[in-house]
């Protein structure tokens, strides 16, 4: 196993908390109705365009169609997405300041939509420490496809064997393996520090 040079760190759900629940608990009370707009109208894999780089005026006009009665909550999804971040992650974050003032190689691969990444770096000050983001939105490609990996790997000169990468989805941690990096699973602070110690990376 190479010695790792490069750390890179998803974003939602390792760094950022990432809920639609939360604003749709006030916006759609009944948790029964609230299930069904989630499992049909504002599905994960009509989110996850927006992810590859749909607008949102685009994605919101293909629902209203289908689904008129529900244009309020379907435009209530966009407009509301920063009540879905509510807050970060404090032990991941120290742990990747760490990192970067340990003098670490440190960048970011998250599948996100080009706008909302903005808000979210607006807000959160700390996203804009690492040497830099490939966001999905922004090259058209989403992980686990090998191609964001290979992207991200040119965009920032990286060595595949010597990149460490975190994500809290099993399927992109897999794509990252198949992509020539290490990678783990992450699953809260503690456990990173400890992958982190697994792959000599001390704090």
């Amino acid at each position: 196993m190479a010695d790792i040079e490069h750390i890179v760190f998803d974003i939602g759900r390792v760094l950022l908390h990432y809920d639609p629940d939360i604003p749709f608990r006030r916006l759609i009370p009944d948790a029964e109705r609230r299930r069904w707009f989630f499992d049909n109208v504002c599905t994960a894999e009509w989110n996850l365009e927006q992810d590859r780089g749909r607008s949102w005026p685009e994605a919101e006009a293909i629902l209203i169609e289908t689904y008129p009665e529900e244009e309020d909550n379907i435009r209530g999804f966009r407009g509301n997405w920063h009540e879905m971040i509510s807050h970060h992650y404090e032990g991941s974050v120290d742990v990747m300041v760490s990192l970067i003032e340990q003098g670490h190689d440190v960048t970011m691969l998250t599948n996100f939509a080009a706008d909302t990444l903005v808000e979210a770096r607006e807000r959160f000050d700390f996203l804009n420490r690492p040497r830099g983001v490939t966001v999905s939105a922004e090259v058209g490609l989403l992980k686990p496809d090998a191609a964001i990996y290979n992207h991200h790997v040119k965009a920032f000169d990286l060595m595949p064997a010597a990149t460490l990468f975190i994500d809290d989805s099993q399927p992109n941690v897999d794509g990252a393996i198949a992509a020539g990096w290490q990678a783990v699973h992450f699953k809260n602070a503690e456990a990173l520090k400890a992958d982190l110690e697994r792959f000599g990376v001390g704090l």
